[in-house]
C-alpha cells in the first residue's frame, strides 16, 4: 500500500465524507475518489459503501481500519521521535493551563513529550479565567490548555483533549440543590457572575450565559477573576454559576453542590498557541505529543 493510499483510506474512514477528507489532505475530491477506487481494486473488494447521501465502511473496510490505524499511529510517532532527536529539541517550554488543563491526559502527554525530547524541560503554570489568554499573548507561555471557544486571529486552536459536560454550582440549601438535573431556562430568576480583566465577551457568554434559551435575561452580579473566588461567592449565597464538570472534582468544597445542566452544549478543552510561533521545534514537538496521546487514548477524554 502506498503512503497516499494509506492516509486517504484512514482519513476517509474517520470522516466518512469525501469533501472533508479532501480538505484534510489538501486534495481534490476526485483525487480522493480515484485513490480509494485504486486501493479497492488492489484489495479486490469494496472498502466503503457509498450512496448519494452518505458514506459508510464495509465490514472489510472496518477490519482493515482496525488493523492499520494502530500501526499508522506508531509509524507516525516513530517518525516524530526521529525528527525531534535530529532537531535536538532542547531548552524550556512553558505550558499554561486553565482549571484542570488536559485533565486525565496531562500526565500521559507530558510523559510522551519528555520521552521524545529529554533535553527540553516543561514548566507548567496556571492561568485564571479573568485573563485566560494573557499568558500566551505576553509570551509567558508557549502553549495553553483552555476551554473553547477561542476565536482570535492571532491564536491557533489545536487538538481537543477533553469534552466536558456542564454543571450548575449552587450553595447547600438552594432551591435546586437536591435536583437530579436543571435546565438553563429555569434560571432566569437567578444571579450569575461577571468577569474582570481580559476574557473575551463571547468566551464568557458561552460559559456564563447572559440569557436563557428563550431569551430571558439572567442577572449578572459581582465580577470574579478566578475559580476559588467564584466558589466562595457561590458558597456564601451570592449567586449560582454554570461550570464544567471538572470543577466538581478539582475545586469542590463541602458547602457547594453541583447539578447537571441539561440544555447547554458541552465544553471542549483544547491546546492553543500563538499563530506566529508555529513552526518552532519545541512547540511542534509538543503539539505532536498532544495529538499522538489523544489518538492513542481513543480521542478526547470524556469527563
Amino acid at each position: 500500500m502506498e503512503r497516499q493510499e494509506l492516509e486517504t483510506f484512514l482519513t476517509l474512514a474517520e470522516e466518512l465524507h469525501f469533501g472533508r477528507t479532501a480538505e484534510r489532505l489538501l486534495l481534490s475530491q476526485a483525487r480522493v475518489s480515484q485513490t480509494v477506487k485504486k486501493l479497492e481494486r488492489k484489495i479486490g473488494a469494496p472498502l466503503f459503501e457509498r450512496t448519494s447521501r452518505k458514506v459508510e465502511m464495509s465490514p472489510l473496510g472496518r477490519q482493515l481500519y482496525d488493523d492499520l490505524a494502530p500501526l499508522h499511529l506508531r509509524m507516525e510517532a516513530a517518525l516524530a521521535r526521529a525528527k525531534d532527536v535530529a532537531r535536538g529539541v532542547e531548552g524550556e517550554l512553558t505550558v499554561a493551563f486553565l482549571g484542570a488543563g488536559a485533565g486525565t491526559l496531562t500526565t500521559a502527554i507530558l510523559s510522551t513529550f519528555r520521552e521524545r525530547c529529554p533535553g527540553c524541560d516543561v514548566r507548567m503554570r496556571e492561568t485564571q479565567f479573568g485573563d485566560p489568554l494573557g499568558a500566551l499573548r505576553s509570551g509567558d507561555a508557549d502553549a495553553l490548555f483552555t476551554c473553547l471557544p477561542v476565536e482570535e486571529p492571532d491564536l491557533t486552536v489545536g487538538p481537543v483533549v477533553i469534552n466536558e459536560p456542564r454543571m450548575l454550582a449552587v450553595p447547600l440549601g438552594h432551591r435546586l440543590a437536591g435536583r437530579r438535573n436543571v435546565s438553563l431556562e429555569e434560571l432566569a430568576g437567578e444571579t450569575f457572575f461577571g468577569v474582570v480583566n481580559g476574557a473575551p465577551a463571547y468566551w464568557w457568554d458561552f460559559h456564563i450565559p447572559p440569557r436563557t434559551p428563550s431569551g430571558l435575561p439572567i442577572r449578572r452580579g459581582q465580577s470574579v477573576a478566578g475559580f476559588q473566588e467564584l466558589m466562595t461567592l457561590v458558597a456564601t449565597g451570592q449567586g449560582v454559576s454554570p461550570v464544567v464538570a471538572s470543577v466538581e472534582k478539582y475545586y469542590s468544597r463541602p458547602d457547594i453542590t453541583f447539578v447537571p445542566l441539561t440544555d447547554v452544549p458541552s465544553a471542549d478543552v483544547a491546546l492553543i498557541w500563538r499563530t506566529a510561533a508555529a513552526g518552532t521545534p519545541r512547540l511542534e514537538a509538543f503539539v505532536r505529543a498532544v495529538r499522538d496521546t489523544v489518538a492513542a487514548n481513543g480521542g478526547p477524554a470524556a469527563f
